[in-house]
């Protein structure tokens, strides 16, 4: 029996099957694609926060090298000035999904993570002591854990009987890559309709971006549809042929009714899918992952119940939910229509007046986050922030000391802490910090002198002067004392 199998090598089930091994975890991930190669460069684009989680684990920079990083994103008509946000990576990282599969694939196959290539998996049988993954002409795998990445039409979730709930789709766009006849030449237009556009991509291929005049069917489209659609727009189909990825996507917005059911696992579009504005579907998958693998980790070896499980749910379904608000939102200001044209004059009117435009600039981009309700200082449940920290050693970054998974105690002058039972559990680290605590939107808060941070980055316990509630936070999160 495998401790967790993964069914999808996207981005999500790459991101877990990491943090799963980097706890300890063995993770068989399971991909009905022969290779990780996509048709296409697909959607692509991280925020804020996503860039740091990526920091927290020491490979950010392989990212960040083959991107371009952008100091700024749109709510409406408004632009968002995200250079003074309280973090190191002040920016949204474009980058197609493409090129993240490969690199996060890399990285996890340097961990050691096993990927099952080539097989389709059909359904799932769960029971009160595992899970059989149903495979297309063989027999089933056994596990304790199962997790679903395996997108918007999930095998899995369907399988476990969750609801997938949420608005029907209004208008549907064609995607592709393409070659067109004569020299690419870059053009848009925004009509009743919707968004359409041609962008060259070099080599010869364009990608093509145009709303149907109806909503399309549940189907793959036909490079017919495509030279229809284009011409309907805009008089001509460019002459496009050859292409190496075509696909449809709208507008509909689901999330799954629970993130978790017994030994069953939702994350990424198989929990959430929503219209691609605003490019949060990658980084919510891998946010999803990130907060999923040390707590599935502990489950699995042992150290914590199944309850800790529950706040996968109770955690990521209303960071999910308020996501989608925001796609839902933005997709209203992406087609001409008098009406919403007046509402996005109106919205950019109040959010260009000073530190309005905050709070949607810091959840288009992540850093607001927050798991709670925290209770006594605000920095419990929240992000912790990425401080210069002066050790004996050296400055040491906190994302540096969180590259391995594992939660940090970190004492910064206050009362002397003892990990007591938890002593081999977490990374114990003394040192100082005489710098400003600021938290995006919150702003500056009071410096704690104690701080237990989650393997996700999370504050779990922050201290005063005292270290009152510290053994709680360490048995709720860490598992009891031993």
């Amino acid at each position: 029996m495998h401790d967790v199998v993964i069914v999808g090598s996207g981005p999500t089930g790459l991101m877990l099957a990491a943090e799963l091994r980097l706890a300890g975890v063995e993770a068989l991930v399971l991909e009905r694609r022969p290779s990780q190669e996509l048709a296409g460069s697909r959607g692509g684009g991280i925020h804020a926060r996503t860039i740091e989680l990526l920091d927290q684990r020491g490979i950010a920079e392989r990212f960040l090298a083959e991107g371009k990083t952008v100091q700024a994103a749109t709510f409406g008509a408004t632009q968002l000035d995200l250079a003074g946000l309280p973090t190191r990576h002040p920016y949204t990282l474009a980058l197609f999904q493409n090129h993240i599969e490969r690199l996060l694939l890399g990285w996890a196959e340097e961990l050691g993570v096993q990927v099952r290539r080539g097989v389709e998996v059909t359904g799932v049988v769960a029971d009160d002591d595992g899970a059989d993954v149903q495979l297309a002409g063989g027999g089933p795998v056994r596990a304790r854990f199962v997790v679903g990445t395996d997108g918007g039409r999930s095998v899995v979730r369907r399988s476990a009987g969750i609801n997938f709930p949420g608005p029907d789709a209004t208008r549907s766009s064609l995607i592709a890559e393409v070659k067109v006849a004569g020299e690419p030449v870059q053009q848009g237009t925004v009509d009743a309709r919707g968004i359409h556009g041609l962008y060259p991509m070099g080599d010869g291929m364009v990608r093509v971006v145009v709303t149907e005049a109806e909503l399309g069917p549940a189907t793959e489209p036909t490079l017919e549809d495509l030279r229809r659609a284009l011409t309907d727009v805009f008089g001509t189909d460019f002459g496009v042929h050859s292409p190496a990825w075509l696909s449809r996507f709208t507008d509909a917005t689901r999330q799954a009714e629970s993130y978790r059911k017994g030994r069953v696992l939702l994350a990424g579009d198989a929990a959430h899918v929503h219209s691609p504005t605003g490019g949060q579907g990658i980084g919510l998958g891998l946010q999803d992952a990130v907060n999923l693998g040390w707590k599935l980790a502990q489950v699995v070896r042992g150290i914590a119940g199944d309850h800790l499980l529950d706040t996968y749910h109770a955690e990521r379904h209303p960071a999910g939910a308020r996501a989608l608000k925001y796609t839902m939102a933005q997709s209203l200001f992406q087609k001409a229509d008098p009406r919403q044209e007046a509402l996005r004059d109106l919205l950019d009117e109040v959010l260009r007046r000073e530190g309005a435009a905050d709070p949607v600039t810091a959840l288009v981009t992540g850093l607001d986050v927050a798991y709670g309700p925290g209770t006594g200082h605000p920095l419990v449940g929240r992000r912790m922030p990425d401080l210069d920290i002066a050790t004996v050693g050296g400055s040491v970054r906190i994302y540096e000391l969180l590259h391995q998974a594992r939660p940090v105690l970190l004492e910064l002058g206050g009362p002397g802490l003892d990990a007591g039972a938890w002593t081999g559990r977490v990374r114990q680290v003394s040192g100082t910090y005489d710098g400003a605590w600021e938290l995006p939107v919150l702003g500056v808060v009071p410096a704690p002198t104690a701080v237990l941070v989650r393997p996700d980055g999370y504050v779990a316990w922050a201290g005063g002067h005292s270290v009152s509630g510290l053994p709680e936070a360490m048995a709720e999160w860490l598992g009891p004392a031993r």
